[in-house]
């Protein structure tokens, strides 16, 4: 055993850990004797069976990045209520990363943003589609004709597909710049 393994494990709590460590195990008894309790009741058969009665199961793939893991979602009501691994999916075998296994919260979000919006006298307000786009387009163009396309870089992302990649370098291409790379280097 090596010197500094000893001290780590002959190491001294301090007064401010002691009182954490306390306090946590203080909190778990107390949480610990309401599960011995009638404060829960069993879940019936039919519960456990299905928890949410006339929901559609859909098939469908992760869109956290371009590999398109297997998901297969529960639907009810127009809302997904709940989500499992596809396990006959040819790419994921039935598995997912933290980012697929979290997707149903990404989704459901309150924060998530739906439409575009865009920032006028200190608020936020919706516009269309097409504003959107416009207003991107000729800031691009103006950034463009007045400090030179070099001016700008073009991030690409996890999402894009192969050929995704591809139109995305030649829209940095024609817009006059090499300066293009992948936002994980970042």
């Amino acid at each position: 055993m090596s010197a500094n393994t000893y001290e780590a494990l002959n190491a001294k709590v301090g007064r401010r850990s002691f009182l954490k460590m306390s306090a946590v195990a203080a909190a778990f008894g107390v949480t610990n004797s309401f599960a011995s309790t009638n404060a829960t009741r069993a879940a019936t058969q039919e519960e456990i069976k299905n928890p949410f009665p006339g929901s559609k199961l859909i098939k469908t793939i992760c869109t956290a990045c371009s590999v398109g893991c297997g998901v297969i979602a529960e639907v009810q009501n127009g809302v997904w209520v709940r989500q499992e691994v596809a396990q006959d999916h040819p790419v994921s075998l039935g598995g997912h990363c933290c980012k697929g296994a979290d997707m149903i919260d990404m989704v459901r979000s309150e924060v998530r943003l739906k439409h575009p919006m865009v920032k006028q006298n200190g608020k936020w307000k919706r516009i269309s589609w097409d504003e959107a786009m416009k207003g991107i387009a000729s800031k691009l163009e103006n950034l463009r004709q007045t400090s030179g396309p070099d001016s700008t870089m073009f991030l690409g992302s996890a999402k894009f597909g192969t050929e995704q990649a591809y139109y995305f370098r030649k829209l940095a291409a024609m817009f006059g710049t090499n300066n293009i790379d992948h936002q994980a280097r970042i």
